[in-house]
């Protein structure tokens, strides 16, 4: 974190952790409040990778599973960075900054995912920067959310197309969803427009944002999951992260051969868990159906606004279909499904 955002953030009574919000007093209200009011929140917990030079493009779409050509100064996408086996190492948004391309994923993968992409560089023209303190990030969501981004900023969301990126040289906003923004600009700019923020929406912690983001269905690899799933297991094919029309990447014969013989057995879905213990990303799952097998794991996890956690899950689908889903044992606490809010592939 950016150490003049981070004094910035603690002077208005931010309590920081790992470089991460925590919550601005109290955790338990925010979370309550967020469903209903516009928040805004600091994303320091994401960091932001920037490749800058000709071959940027050209070198980033022979390594992740969205198709780069699709990303212009207006047009963002989701992707997966992928093993050999199409086994996940990182989830990512990705949008075109000036004349970079910036990469933002999960800080405690950021460094390692960095210097992974960095030994295949080889005689590209491109190179590989930090610039997740350079470029401060602020997360605006509730109902007038792109009515106050657009107040104090001047910048119009359109969200016609998924993902649309607007800018004015200054800042920019890359429209999550009708009720959910990004807000992307540099450390000069964040103070004014946080304190005019703060004047309509109320802080809170990254715990806010990141149950905002699975109640998106969007996933997010982190290092508990590393490797586990492919990308058609966390949807991201139902959200623009993985194209089957492009050329090769890392895993692509894999997540191919998956998508056109018809053999993904697991899927990602909503749910919410009634416990009092702690969720977290890459808990087992068990079902009647498998036995002593598990039948899926915890993508994400965050306390509930109503108590419990809410989660995203990858789970065998005839598990979903014949009973009961159980977290970390056939007599821990059962699932309770909810419905994604967009429609999955046939």
């Amino acid at each position: 974190m950016n150490p003049a955002w981070q004094t910035f953030l603690r002077d208005r009574h931010a309590v920081i952790e790992n470089d991460s919000v925590v919550h601005f007093g109290n955790i338990t209200t925010e979370l309550q409040e967020t469903p209903t009011t516009t928040v805004m929140a600091d994303l320091s917990h994401h960091r932001i990778i920037r490749f800058s030079g000709e071959d940027a493009k050209t070198f980033l779409q022979n390594q992740v599973s969205c198709d780069i050509r699709e990303i212009n100064p207006n047009q963002a996408q989701y992707g997966s960075y992928c093993t050999p086996k199409g086994r996940i190492l990182a989830t990512f948004l990705l949008w075109q900054h000036h004349d970079d391309l910036l990469m933002q994923l999960p800080a405690g993968l950021s460094a390692a995912i960095q210097k992974r992409l960095t030994m295949y560089v080889l005689r590209a023209k491109v190179r590989l920067t930090d610039a997740s303190n350079d470029l401060i990030r602020i997360g605006i969501a509730g109902p007038d959310a792109a009515l106050l981004i657009k107040d104090v900023t001047g910048l119009s969301c359109h969200f016609d197309h998924p993902l649309h990126v607007t800018h004015d040289g200054v800042q920019s906003a890359l429209c999550l969803s009708p009720q959910r923004i990004e807000l992307i600009t540099s450390i000069e700019n964040a103070a004014l427009l946080w304190q005019r923020f703060d004047q309509h929406a109320k802080p809170v912690g990254m715990d806010c944002w990141n149950w905002l983001n699975i109640e998106s269905g969007i996933p997010v690899i982190l290092p508990e999951t590393q490797e586990m799933f492919l990308p058609q297991m966390v949807n991201l094919d139902a959200i623009g992260g993985v194209s089957f029309k492009k050329g090769c990447y890392p895993g692509q014969e894999i997540v191919a051969r998956t998508q056109y013989l018809g053999k993904l057995k697991r899927r990602m879905f909503l749910a919410h868990i009634d416990s009092t213990q702690t969720i977290k990303a890459g808990d087992a799952l068990y079902s009647n159906d498998m036995e002593d097998q598990s039948s899926g794991n915890i993508v994400n996890a965050t306390p509930s606004p109503q108590s419990g956690f809410d989660v995203l899950a990858v789970i065998q689908q005839s598990s979903v279909d014949n009973g009961e889903i159980h977290w970390q044992s056939l007599q821990g606490p059962t699932l309770e499904i909810k419905s994604l809010p967009y429609s999955l592939p046939a």
